[in-house]
């Protein structure tokens, strides 16, 4: 039987989407002069890259990007792999930043490099949140918030840097 697709955001609609999301991030943190963001291999290191273009040509604050390397299918035995130390995070602005957020498994053994030091706040951002809780990880910006079963799966995917989200 062939695989089915529903189109759940074009192209247009998640440019609208991130920049709805870097404004909301600049409101929040207009007073900073950096934020540092870490974006979940691979689609919220991309998510996170657009991000950072906006929010830098709306604002004054630089954006320290990070990919965040992490087993999304094993992510309790994972070792997690991100360039930036301990003491470069300390007392600074993290925003985590993956494509889709669904059970919050992946996103809750990705913050834990960041809980080694003191902060001075850890924030997430997703483009899409499937609201599939199992784990205590909230989304403090979102894209669209969608209700789908456990058995679909949403692909977030990029043709020629034009982005699309489907549900499988």
């Amino acid at each position: 039987m062939p695989e089915t697709q529903t189109l759940i955001l074009e192209h247009q609609k998640i440019e609208q989407k991130i920049n709805r999301i870097a404004y909301q991030i600049y409101e929040d943190n207009y007073d900073q002069e950096k934020i540092i963001m870490a974006g979940i291999a691979s689609n919220g290191f991309l998510l996170a890259q657009l991000l950072k273009e906006k929010i830098e040509s709306i604002s004054p604050i630089k954006i320290t990007l990070e990919e965040l390397r992490i087993d999304k299918k094993n992510p309790i035995n994972s070792q997690i792999e991100l360039n930036i130390s301990e003491e470069e995070i300390e007392n600074q602005i993290v925003i985590v930043v993956d494509g889709v957020l669904n059970s919050g498994r992946t996103m809750m053994y990705g913050l834990q490099h960041f809980m080694k030091k003191p902060l001075q706040k850890l924030a997430i951002a997703v483009l899409l949140d499937r609201s599939h809780k199992r784990f205590p990880v909230h989304a403090d910006y979102v894209g669209t918030s969608l209700a789908t079963t456990l058995q679909e799966h949403i692909e977030v995917s990029s043709e020629k840097k034009k982005y699309t989200a489907h549900l499988v």
